[in-house]
Order: C-alpha cells, then sequence, then structure tokens
C-alpha cells in the first residue's frame, strides 16, 4: 500500500500552517474551525477560560488576564485565534463559530458550553494581533512600548489610524460629533484622494486638512493650523488615559459591550526588557482597575508567567495577579493534535501497519537506538505504531526542542513571528515527501528541515546551500538526496538541542529511513559521512560528539587552525596533566619501611624534564606516541635497566595528543588579540572557551586510559604489574 493511500483525509490537501494572528480569509477560517482539534488537556483549558471570561459578564472582575504559554509549535497562537473566533460568533462558511465546536462535538461539557454561548452572544470586539508586527521599528526602545501598541490597535479596530494616534484623536472627536463622515467627503473633494488612502502622508496633506476643517465649521483656520503643528510632535499618552478611553467605548457601546485585546508572541517581544514587563504590568493593572473585567487581555509566550517575571528580577506580583488564568499547552497537545488533523489512518490501513507492527517490533527496536539519559519514545503498541506512522515517536518532543531551539538562535524574533511554521506543517510536509512510497518507509529527522529552511538565518542555512556545491561533499553534484548533507542537515537541527548527543550511534538512529534498513550498513556510511564533513571543516569532533560550524564559527575555526604550537608545547602539557593531575604523588613511600622513607624521583616526557632542577637517583619517563629515541623492546630492556628508570611506553594512539593540540590552540587564540570583526563573536568566544575545558578533559581522560594500558619497562625488564589504576601502576613499578 501507498502511504498517500493510508490516511483518512488527503494528506497532500491544503492546510494553513503558518498561524499568524490577525491573517485569515473566510475559506481558511472555516477549515481551521472545522479541523481544529480540542484535545483532552483543550478541553480543559476552554473550561478554564470561558469560567474565569463569564466573571465580567455576569459581574466584575479585576482578573481579567490570561497568559498562554508553551514551546514553540506547541499551538499557542492557534488557540488564540480559536478564542478570538468564539468570543466574535460570527458566521463563517454558513455556520458560526460556535457551530463548529457545538455540532462537531469538539467540547463535550454542557456546562463549558453554556459558558461559551453566554460568551458568543455578549457582544464584544476582540482586537487579535502579533505585538511584534504592529510596533513600530525603534519602539522597543521606549519604556511605554505596550501601551502605544495596544493604542495602536485599539484606533484600528474603531477605524481610525493606528500609525499616527494624533490623526486618531481627530478622528475620534469627527466622529463623537457625528461628522466623521462629512469631513471624508470634504477631504476627498478637496484632495482628490479618500482620506483612509492619504492620512499616512499627513506631513505632505496638513493645508488640505486645515483647509477642510475650517471649511465645514469644525474648527477656525488658525486653530485647526494650530493643531496640525502639534500633530506631528512626540505623542504620549498615559496608561491611566489609555484605559479610561477604553473604559469610554466600553460604556458608549452599552449591552454589555466587552473588549479583548488577543496578543500574540508577548514573551519573545518583552524578551530580557524589565521595563517592557513593567509597562505590560501597569496596563493589565489599570485596564482590570477602570473597566473590571470589560476589558480583557490574552497573551502568549514560550515561557509561563512565573518564570518570565521571575527572570526580570523585579517584583512583578501585582501583574501574576492579574493573569491569573493561566494555560500552558505541553507536547501531548501537540502530538494529539497531529495524529487526529494530519495523520489519521483509514481502517484497511490501519489494520495493516498494526500487523506490519506485530511483525516488526523487534527489528525496529533493535535499529533505532539512542545513547543518553533522555527518553526517546519509539512506539508504544501496534495501535501507536498505526496512529502516528511513517514517523516515530521520539520526533514529536524532539521537532518541539529544535524549533524552540532554532528560534532562538538561528533567526531574527520578527522574521519567525510573521511567518513561523508550526509543527502540525512540518509534520505535513515532511509525510507528503514519502506519499508514493511504499509500507515500510519512515521519515528520516534531516526532512524536517527541508520544511523550516526558509526562515533560517544565513549563517546556518548558507552552509547547506554550498555543502551542494563542494565536489567532495557532491561529486554527482545532485540537487537533493546527497547523503552526507542530508547527515549535516541532522547535525545542524540537533546543534542546540540539549536532550540528544550528536555521537554516530545516535545519528544512526536519526538517519534511519525504512524498517527494513542495514543498521550496520548505514552507520558505516553515517561515518564516511561524518570524515568528509569534518575534512571540509563544516563539523567539528569534539571526543565522541560531532558539531554542526556556522559560517562565524568556521571563520574562528580557521583562525584557531592558524595558531602554531610546537612540539615541546604538547610535552609540556602532557607532563602537566601527568604529574599535577592524574598521579600528583611527589614521592615514592615503599611499603617495608612503613612511610618513614621518601623517594623523590626525576619526572619526564619523552627526553623533556617536567622540571628542569631534577637530580634525583630514580626516575619517572613517559615515552608517548611521538617518542622517536627508539622504542622497540630490547632498547627499552638496556635504557631502564642503566638509568634506573620506569620507562611508561604509551600505546600508539594519538587520541589524548589531538585533544591536547587543540585545546592549546583554543587557548592560544582566546588569549591573543583577534581580527574577527563577527557579530557574534563574544557568543562563540565562549562557547570555544567551554570547548577548550571539553578538550582538556577528553585529553585527561583519554591519557589516563592511555597509561592504564602502557607497557611497563623497569629494571631492564618489561615488567607485569598487577595494579590496574594509574598511581597504583607507578607505585608497584617505583617498589620494584
Amino acid at each position: 500500500m501507498l502511504i498517500k493511500d493510508m490516511f483518512r483525509k488527503e494528506i497532500d490537501r491544503d492546510i494553513q500552517g503558518v498561524i499568524i494572528a490577525g491573517q485569515g480569509e473566510s475559506r481558511s477560517v472555516a477549515q481551521e474551525l472545522d479541523e481544529y482539534v480540542v484535545t483532552r488537556e483543550l478541553q480543559r483549558y476552554f473550561r478554564d477560560f470561558f469560567t474565569a471570561y463569564k466573571k465580567g459578564i455576569i459581574g466584575s472582575t479585576p482578573k481579567m488576564g490570561v497568559w498562554i504559554s508553551g514551546f514553540f509549535g506547541s499551538g499557542k497562537s492557534h488557540l488564540l485565534k480559536m478564542l478570538s473566533y468564539l468570543l466574535k460568533n460570527e458566521t463563517v462558511g454558513g455556520r458560526q463559530a460556535l457551530d463548529y465546536f457545538i455540532e462537531d462535538k469538539k467540547i463535550d461539557d454542557p456546562a463549558v458550553l453554556a459558558d461559551m454561548k453566554l460568551a458568543a452572544n455578549t457582544p464584544v470586539d476582540a482586537i487579535l494581533f502579533n505585538i511584534d508586527a504592529k510596533s513600530d521599528a525603534n519602539s522597543k526602545q521606549n519604556k511605554d512600548a505596550i501601551v502605544n501598541v495596544f493604542l495602536r490597535v485599539f484606533n484600528e479596530m474603531q477605524g481610525f489610524c493606528g500609525s499616527q494616534p494624533a490623526l486618531a484623536d481627530l478622528e475620534r472627536r469627527l466622529s463623537d460629533a457625528r461628522r466623521f463622515q462629512e469631513f471624508r467627503n470634504a477631504f476627498d473633494e478637496a484632495y482628490g484622494s479618500v482620506w483612509e488612502d492619504s492620512r499616512q502622508d499627513f506631513d505632505f496633506i496638513q493645508d488640505t486638512v486645515v483647509e477642510v476643517l475650517s471649511d465645514i465649521g469644525f474648527m477656525s483656520e488658525a486653530a485647526a493650523r494650530n493643531w496640525c503643528e502639534k500633530a506631528v510632535e512626540l505623542y504620549q499618552i498615559s496608561i491611566e488615559d489609555f484605559a479610561k478611553r477604553v473604559k469610554t467605548y466600553i460604556d458608549r457601546k452599552g449591552g454589555n459591550h466587552h473588549v479583548v485585546f488577543l496578543v500574540d508572541e508577548i514573551g519573545q517581544y518583552i524578551g530580557e526588557d524589565s521595563n517592557l514587563m513593567l509597562n505590560l504590568q501597569t496596563v493589565t493593572e489599570e485596564l482590570g482597575r477602570v473597566c473590571m473585567g470589560k476589558a480583557w487581555v490574552i497573551v502568549t509566550s514560550q515561557q509561563d508567567i512565573d518564570s518570565i517575571t521571575k527572570v526580570k528580577g523585579n517584583d512583578f506580583s501585582k501583574i501574576q495577579g492579574r493573569f491569573d488564568t493561566r494555560l500552558s499547552l505541553s507536547s501531548a497537545n501537540v502530538d494529539e493534535v497531529i495524529k487526529k488533523r494530519i495523520l489519521e489512518k483509514n481502517e484497511t490501513a490501519a489494520e495493516t501497519l498494526r500487523l506490519l507492527y506485530g511483525q516488526k517490533e523487534t527489528d525496529i527496536r533493535n535499529k533505532i537506538l539512542f545513547t543518553g539519559d533522555a527518553e526517546k519514545k519509539l512506539y508504544a503498541d501496534g495501535n501507536d505504531f498505526a496512529g502516528i506512522y511513517p514517523f516515530v515517536g521520539y520526533q514529536f518532543n524532539l521537532l518541539a526542542s529544535i524549533l524552540t531551539a532554532v528560534r532562538t538562535y538561528s533567526a531574527s524574533g520578527k522574521h519567525l513571528s510573521e511567518g513561523e511554521r508550526s509543527m502540525l506543517a512540518m509534520f505535513k510536509e515532511s509525510a507528503e515527501k514519502l506519499k508514493s512510497c511504499e509500507t515500510g518507509a519512515l521519515v528520516p529527522l534531516h526532512m524536517f528541515y527541508d520544511a523550516m529552511e526558509n526562515f533560517l538565518d544565513h549563517s546556518h542555512k548558507g552552509v547547506i546551500i554550498r555543502a551542494y556545491d563542494n565536489s567532495y561533499i557532491n561529486p554527482e553534484k545532485r540537487e537533493s538526496g546527497v547523503f552526507a548533507i542530508n547527515v549535516l542537515k541532522v547535525l545542524f537541527l540537533i546543534k542546540y538541542v540539549r536532550e540528544i548527543e550528536a555521537n554516530i550511534d545516535n545519528i544512526t538512529s536519526l538517519m534511519v529511513d525504512e524498517i527494513s534498513a542495514d543498521r550496520l550498513e548505514l552507520k558505516e556510511r553515517v561515518e564516511e559521512a561524518l570524515n568528509i564533513l569534518t575534512r571540509q571543516m563544516l563539523v567539528q569532533k569534539n571526543g565522541n560528539i560531532y558539531v554542526f560550524l556556522t559560517d562565524e564559527e568556521q571563520e574562528i575555526n580557521r583562525e584557531i587552525e592558524k595558531q602554531e604550537i610546537d612540539h615541546n608545547t604538547v610535552l609540556q602539557k602532557t607532563a602537566e596533566l601527568i604529574f599535577d593531575d592524574i598521579y600528583q604523588e611527589k614521592k615514592y613511600r615503599h611499603p617495608v619501611f612503613n612511610g618513614r622513607y621518601a623517594f623523590a624521583y626525576n619526572q619526564a616526557v619523552d627526553d623533556q624534564p617536567y622540571k628542569p632542577t631534577q637530580h634525583y637517583d630514580i626516575g619517572l619517563r613517559i615515552l608517548t606516541p611521538r617518542y622517536d629515541g627508539g622504542k622497540d623492546d630490547s632498547t627499552l630492556r638496556i635504557k631502564s635497566g642503566q638509568e634506573r628508570e620506569v620507562l611508561v611506553v604509551l600505546p600508539n594512539d594519538s587520541a589524548f595528543w589531538d585533544e591536547l593540540r587543540i585545546y592549546l590552540k583554543i587557548e592560544k587564540f582566546l588569549q591573543g588579540p583577534s581580527s574577527s570583526q563577527l557579530t557574534k563573536y563574544e557568543d562563540i568566544k565562549e562557547a570555544k572557551g567551554k570547548e577548550m575545558r571539553n578538550h582538556s578533559a577528553n585529553a585527561k581522560l583519554f591519557l589516563t586510559e592511555a597509561l592504564k594500558e602502557a607497557v611497563i619497562y623497569v629494571n631492564g625488564d618489561a615488567a607485569c604489574i598487577s595494579a590496574k589504576e594509574v598511581a597504583g601502576r607507578f607505585n608497584e613499578s617505583f617498589g620494584r
């Protein structure tokens, strides 16, 4: 059976995967309402919201804030949109918004439905907007940025000018006097253009505005001219005045009218700016105090309100009290939505997949294996396999972490907030790519990269784009399906994710694209690809971990690679690790003398003494794989007998040496001046400091293991040492 024939709904149908607050044509809104999945978690959140909202309908309440939190792609913006549709309850696709929830049995609790009906029958202006998209370019520098955006959308909702609040005040006064339409008509006749199309060019139409205001008798020419001059000055409004303006509007509307501000991405907009947080707190507090439950503020954020206020470091207890309704979306919510809306199978396909899982369960578990402590789900049983095929269970949580990390490290906030890809869209697009494949094909992790590529910044996607032009990586000049580049995509996706280590075994599991895949063969291909990518300096190997390198990181690595580290410097660092860290005994105490006599010893690595003033009777010399003074057995026997030294011959493995060289190169780079003008230089420099410490730790680990396996020569013979640990081996050798 082809994968495209498995789904209950066409997998390649058009759905809105990009949830943008404030946008939506009638047809797409109808589809959103029709296909919206109310999960078990959302059942509870709809109850919590409408129970709280009801208090402002039947009475009054200062607690009029709702904080919707959850990771990137968890459905926050989608829930915000649904609440705006339900509150307005407009007719879409031949049905009112609430009817989609009642007739399709999305909500099964009669009490919740009753509260939803009460809200739907209460007149409301629901103002849905993305705050970053509505704010001016430099407005975040203003401590009153939040109230200014609220004022803008409030003016726009009434049909007044949003970008120039002074003009909106004029329009409001004309409207209150029931003369706004008269002004519009007179302006159109005088200027030859519609007022709404011309007002953004107010600086150039002031003479016409003065003329029209005086001609219709609303102002004298002098007063109109004076007003126009003041209108271009910096506009300021206090939060208290804004709240009173909203209250006046609500009172004028009458009939228990409500105003609801639905604000998408408030957490990202505020960021680490405590002034913006304080501004939000005061706006919410004043709207609650003045309007008493007739004006509501509903916001979305990746962080819950407790954590975001704690990070700001000030007392934001008031805002926590206002945002009394907290809705925190979890990954389980996303899983359920994707399963029901995208991956739901027809009966024939579901039965086929359950049978297939029964036959292949052991194979699947042997092919997709992960190291590390974090849980990586596969399939709970045959029903779970049928429910999420052609995906693997771990991909839901992992993709959520990837999207959050990519958003943090790889793209500008505004770019993402205006065009973010939901997890729903990414799963749909990835499944579409396999629609012509037979049963057994799986979606490997790299397929998700293509669905998010368009909103990545150039320092990340540019690396992958150029990889296609690299003859070593893509000798056949293929435009897609290059295995090494698919590995590179996987490394990018998990670059900033803590839940999974980018080692060969885990990368292999993430690349599995077929139930019947040969894991050993796949692992060999992954190793070969990683070697190529490492040689081309697109990937860096840290111990057994492979790291995707951005353009900036590649430039820094090139600077580090230029650092000159001589042979003796590495020997000195090796000696320092051994004699000051791994084996810290400066004197040997023989057990026969009960430790009363201590014997100092010379310390050396290859032919280089660790300390220049060493003239003791016995010595400990470590011979590295780079030693060129003769390491054949007979030479070493003679040397150990004649020079009264313990000779420790390390295995022919340069792992510790390579780690030390990298450590020393990074150290020298960080200590010296840099010519780099990179914008992210300080961040990369900090990361390199951490990497340097990791290389030092790896060098110590590899060197310790090498010392445990080393051949030791004492008194002209290769000693058979019973001790296993380094200190025990050295002490036993000294004793002999």
